[in-house]
């Protein structure tokens, strides 16, 4: 596990405004990363209908699910022998995301049209935090409408979608050059390099 980066103080006030809006069914904007993401609480089927009809998604895609500890995702997959957990678990925290089954307690509307759910322990130390702070794992999906190209800094989101979220949490993103890697952890392949 990677050492927890000091949070700074007006980073700390802005994420337990974040806090209170996801408590409230909100969608909120955050660094990641990438990109500026838009996330809310997965357990909320109104907050993540909202952020579908935001981002314009078919039901039938799923989302990915980001946490701060591994004990935030567990409840949500259905991990199988064979699967390479212990290449999962030396991944994280990390930018790679797996795909695994959906547990029998994961909600409809977080799963994919295979059953499936995507899900990743982030070694963003904002996005981390939040997290924590929220005390559970969050819907996290690029900051953009469909066919859009994902949103950078908190500026262009206050530009683009300010209207749409509930609060925006400023701060860095990690200036990785591409989306995080997608591993379908069932079948060991390389969906997204």
């Amino acid at each position: 596990m990677s050492k927890k980066t000091e949070i700074p103080a007006s980073t700390r006030i802005q994420l337990i405004r974040a806090r209170r809006a996801i408590e409230r069914g909100g969608v909120i904007a955050y660094p990641t990363e990438s990109v500026y993401g838009l996330g809310c609480d997965p357990f909320n089927a109104d907050a993540v209908a909202r952020l579908r009809g935001i981002k314009t998604r078919n039901r039938g895609k799923g989302f990915i699910l980001i946490a701060a500890t591994l004990d935030q995702i567990l409840p949500l997959i259905a991990h199988r022998d064979g699967e390479p957990w212990p290449d999962i678990v030396a991944r994280w925290p990390g930018p790679v995301t797996w795909i695994f089954d959906a547990s029998a307690a994961t909600p409809p509307w977080l799963q994919a049209e295979d059953g499936s759910i995507a899900v990743r322990v982030t070694a963003h130390p904002i996005a981390a935090a939040l997290c924590r702070l929220a005390g559970t794992a969050l819907v996290s999906t690029s900051a953009n409408s469909r066919n859009r190209p994902p949103l950078r800094d908190a500026l262009a989101v206050r530009c683009v979608l300010g209207r749409d979220v509930d609060d925006i949490v400023t701060g860095p993103t990690s200036n990785a050059p591409r989306p995080t890697v997608i591993m379908d952890a069932r079948t060991g392949a390389c969906l997204r390099a």
